[in-house]
């Protein structure tokens, strides 16, 4: 699917906005949650922690990360979406990203649920530059399966 230029456009605003000024920068002094990635290809870095509350839902987000606009906004507009969320409720978002990153569409339900990160999807016209938008989202998979096992 060819976006239009408008909306490719607004895209492109957003992507540089969260690469330029990402949300949720710094690591978290105490995680529950550390997952770190990387992507051997092009060297793009992220580590992201995640702190629950006592009901275990996410209440606070950090990551760094060096590497391309792509993986490091995508990282940002991850972080946006976390707070509040239970951890199924994440993997419930990664499931659907990695699945519009592989050439899903979105559902209406799903572009509203995800927000700015519907920017993303042009990524998918560039199969080279998919990891890069999924490094932070494979990241927080491997956080929360790595949480589960010390958990039991």
């Amino acid at each position: 699917m060819q976006l239009p230029s408008e909306l490719d456009d607004l895209y492109q605003d957003i992507i540089l906005d969260h690469y330029r000024s990402p949300r949720h920068q710094g690591l978290l002094d105490a995680p529950d949650l550390r997952g770190e990635g990387f992507n051997p290809f092009c060297g793009d870095q992220v580590v992201l922690t995640l702190g629950l509350d006592e009901a275990g839902r996410i209440d606070a987000v950090g990551f760094e990360g060096q590497g391309c606009s792509i993986s490091q906004a995508s990282a940002s507009m991850l972080t946006d979406h976390l707070q509040g969320k239970t951890l199924e409720e994440a993997e419930d978002l990664v499931r659907t990203f990695k699945g519009v990153m592989q050439g899903e569409e979105f559902t209406p339900e799903q572009e509203e649920e995800l927000g700015e990160v519907a920017a993303l999807q042009g990524v998918k016209q560039f199969p080279i530059r998919i990891k890069c938008a999924l490094l932070g989202w494979t990241t927080l998979q491997d956080a929360i399966t790595a949480y589960r096992k010390t958990q039991g």
